[in-house]
């Protein structure tokens, strides 16, 4: 980034400053505020808590193990490392908590699908 486009962004950002409160200026200015990284990622990861979500209206016949198997995995790994990072980062431990128990649903529902193919093939 170039110097002219740092110091537009520096005086940007002490304007929308000057009109916050104090609460939303501690939150503006945390570690893991509005203006880094770690506020934005885990907010448009959310976006895979939904579609996991909008998948409990698909039949499980049509549902991917190998997938729900992945975003269960990847959510539970990625919580524990949330707890791990400093700032501790609350916002992706929810997201990823979240994706986690939406996967591990799928999966449930996808192997109780399975079991029952199976019950009904042996009689």
């Amino acid at each position: 980034m170039t110097t002219a486009w740092r110091q537009a962004l520096v005086k940007l950002d002490s304007r929308l400053q000057s009109r916050m409160s104090d609460k939303l200026k501690e939150r503006w200015n945390h570690p893991a505020g509005l203006k880094t990284i770690h506020f934005w990622a885990p907010a448009f990861k959310w976006s895979l808590v939904v579609a996991g979500v909008s998948d409990y209206l698909r039949p499980p016949e049509k549902l991917s193990l190998n997938q729900s198997s992945s975003l269960m995995a990847t959510g539970l790994i990625w919580s524990r490392y949330s707890m791990v990072i400093t700032p501790k980062n609350w916002l992706l431990f929810s997201v990823n908590i979240c994706l986690g128990l939406t996967g591990a649903v799928q999966v449930a529902r996808i192997l109780r699908y399975q079991q029952s193919i199976k019950e009904t093939e042996k009689k």
